[in-house]
């Protein structure tokens, strides 16, 4: 048999080694993104910085990043191993938990406290203009009144 030409493969090997070569390639490209994040965020954030993988759920894991200064941030993957290697090579030590003192160094800002205590305090929401809000202060957006709006009020009796 001296024919070498090549015949198509019929089991699908071929088709499964270059769909695990291209799985590999993006997995690669992923930890790298991840790193170079990790690298620039320690850098603008003191020099070093400490982190803690929390799984996500169906959406991943997130790398929780603190920085030598107290700020902090975090980075989104799918696979918990790519956020290890990735603090690894940026040189991020990882934490067990995220509290005691990691915790204690992170700094919140303004941004932070508005969100966290959202419409109470007027910060940011994450409503659609024009829609009603819970608990909401005088002056809140909301829909506007129709004929069904209008109600009778009554004398309230305090004594």
């Amino acid at each position: 048999m001296a024919d070498t030409a090549e015949t198509p493969d019929t089991d699908g090997t071929a088709t499964a080694t270059q769909e695990s070569a291209s799985t590999d390639r993006r997995a690669s490209r992923e930890q790298a993104r991840l790193t170079r994040a990790a690298r620039s965020f320690a850098a603008a954030h003191g020099g070093s910085a400490e982190g803690q993988i929390a799984y996500l759920g169906a959406r991943g894991y997130r790398l929780v990043l603190v920085g030598a200064d107290g700020g902090w941030g975090d980075l989104v993957t799918a696979d918990r191993e790519h956020a290890v290697a990735a603090a690894a090579e940026a040189g991020v030590t990882l934490q067990e938990s995220f509290d005691g003192e990691l915790a204690a160094r992170v700094r919140t800002g303004p941004y932070e406290w508005s969100r966290m205590a959202g419409s109470q305090l007027g910060g940011p929401s994450d409503e659609t203009p024009g829609t009603a809000r819970t608990g909401a202060g005088e002056g809140a957006p909301g829909p506007a009144p129709t004929a069904d709006d209008a109600r009778t009020t009554t004398a309230r009796d305090d004594a």
